[in-house]
């Protein structure tokens, strides 16, 4: 962050810009107190600041790596003022880490599974009869 964006304000519309999340998704992250909700201007506005900023790229950097809100949640209070303990935050990572490998097996699963059923459908005469071996598989026990 450039030393001249530490006082920099925001409405929630340029925030969104900024930062690349949604606007609704920005409120729905004060809603759920994942990101600290902003003093407002004298004249009621919601005034945004550096530090919303810096917790919003990290919000959208970890959700990019696919970390829950939970997760994300962990690590932010782990980062707090008190200082943090890089393994505390390794745990959390390792897990994910374990998590993601596995959502990898099950995905390569369906699509070996859903391979074998397009080649059979592929392989199959190609004419008008009724049918189709990819429904009759879905729909079997």
């Amino acid at each position: 962050m450039k030393p001249q964006d530490h006082h920099r304000r925001f409405t929630r519309g340029q925030l969104a810009a900024a930062t690349g999340i949604n606007g609704e998704t920005i409120r729905y992250y004060e809603k759920i107190g994942l990101l600290p909700p902003p003093p407002r201007s004298d004249g009621g506005h919601r005034v945004y600041g550096a530090e919303h900023q810096r917790l919003l790229r990290f919000i959208r950097r970890a959700r990019e790596l696919g970390f829950s809100l939970d997760e994300i949640r962990q690590m932010l209070s782990l980062s707090g003022d008190q200082g943090y303990n890089c393994a505390e935050v390794a745990t959390i990572a390792e897990r994910h880490l374990q998590a993601t490998l596995s959502r990898i097996e099950d995905l390569q699963k369906i699509a070996a599974v859903l391979g074998g059923l397009l080649h059979q459908c592929q392989s199959a005469p190609q004419d008008d009869a009724p049918g189709c071996g990819i429904i009759d598989a879905l729909f079997s026990d």
